[in-house]
């Protein structure tokens, strides 16, 4: 079986972190998250390792992880997110009261709205989506089993986690999401947040001042 690759790149305005994944060999690849005006360095990115972008996996709704979507979306790529984001997918002017002023923001067409626990399937590899709502409603992880790395948007970061003072945030709700659904994966599991660098469970379970299992 061929290897999972993957490709952090940090992009946008304030620093968010898109992901890039194919499989050696292999030449379809997924996004996950596109922020603002990444269009041309994504693109560049995969005609630089010969790669076809077939889906985009959007962990939630904030301006920073997908105002960049609708520049690189054709009708060949498969769009998901998750459907307690919808509204701001679908009218993301909404968030204008703490996004950064004046940035164009598209709506989103989300092709497949999925759920927690969902199986996704990518190139070979078996994906769960767990969904962790506290720092919007609809904030989604993407942990790949066999791979041992997680996906996790603004849930958790190193030493850190996602804000919830924004519309739809709460800790109580944050707290519960990260031991449930986050702590609960193998201590080795790599963490790969929507902003800065990557961590991992046992880390995170051992030095996270925010969450303590």
């Amino acid at each position: 079986m061929n290897s999972l690759k993957f490709k952090g790149i940090e992009l946008g305005p304030i620093g968010t972190n898109a992901y890039l994944l194919w499989k050696e060999g292999r030449q379809d690849c997924v996004l996950i998250d596109a922020p603002p005006e990444c269009k041309e360095e994504i693109n560049s990115f995969l005609q630089e390792e010969n790669l076809v972008l077939r889906e985009m996996w959007l962990t939630h709704g904030h301006w920073d992880h997908m105002a960049g979507a609708e520049s690189l979306n054709d009708k060949n790529i498969h769009v998901i997110g998750h459907e307690d984001d919808r509204v701001m997918f679908e009218q993301p002017e909404i968030m204008s009261t703490f996004a950064i002023p004046g940035l164009r923001m598209e709506p989103v067409k989300i092709d497949t709205w999925v759920a927690h626990g969902e199986e996704l399937s990518f190139l070979d590899s078996e994906v769960e989506v767990r969904h962790c709502p506290g720092h919007c409603p609809g904030n989604i992880i993407f942990w790949f089993k066999n791979e041992n790395v997680c996906f996790v948007g603004d849930v958790i970061f190193r030493e850190s986690v996602g804000r919830y003072d924004l519309p739809g945030g709460d800790m109580d709700t944050l707290q519960h999401s990260i031991l449930k659904h986050i702590y609960t994966l193998p201590d080795e599991t790599v963490i790969c947040p929507g902003h800065g660098p990557t961590t991992t469970v046992g880390y995170e379970k051992m030095h996270n001042p925010f969450v303590r299992p």
